[in-house]
């Protein structure tokens, strides 16, 4: 098992910890059939020389496809190492995939089971242990998101003329 660390926003590594913290291994790993696997698999590359060691606030473990259908696969001894572009790549996947959850939660607990927002977004961040965030933040970014969909330009009235 080899695993590395990214420096991304403290609300998405508790979200990502909360969400896919494996407990026999001790770190995060994603599931072999997710889009975020493959994705880190993409994106491994081989340490530079300069490069200092790992430092972040996520720590996860690297994809071995070698044993599934690639027999050439990149191996994570070698290949070990995230870019900075990577990471921030990362870090917007996860932040549309702590998002799109999210909104999608607060849609259907509102509207299919009557619960209130603030109830919800309580709930969710005491699931994944979200700490680093206010409530305030994940109910504004729930509004706005919803506001987007909305109608842009008023109504116009026609007045009748007396």
């Amino acid at each position: 098992m080899i695993t590395t660390r990214i420096q991304i926003e403290p609300y998405l590594a508790e979200y990502i910890r909360g969400k896919y913290y494996d407990e026999t291994v001790g770190t995060v790993r994603f599931p072999s059939h997710s889009d975020i696997y493959v994705t880190i698999y993409d994106l491994m590359e081989k340490r530079p020389v300069n490069c200092p060691s790992d430092r972040g606030n996520l720590e996860f473990m690297l994809p071995d496809r070698r044993e599934a259908n690639f027999a050439g696969g990149k191996s994570p001894e070698q290949f070990n190492y995230i870019s900075i572009r990577g990471t921030r790549f990362l870090e917007k996947r996860f932040r549309a995939l702590m998002w799109a959850e999210l909104h999608e939660v607060m849609d259907e607990n509102k509207h299919l089971h009557g619960v209130e927002f603030k109830e919800t977004v309580f709930t969710f961040m005491k699931r994944y242990s979200i700490a680093s965030i206010q409530e305030d933040g994940l109910l504004k970014n729930y509004q706005r998101w919803r506001d987007s969909f909305r109608r842009k330009t008023k109504r116009a009235y026609n007045r009748k003329k007396m």
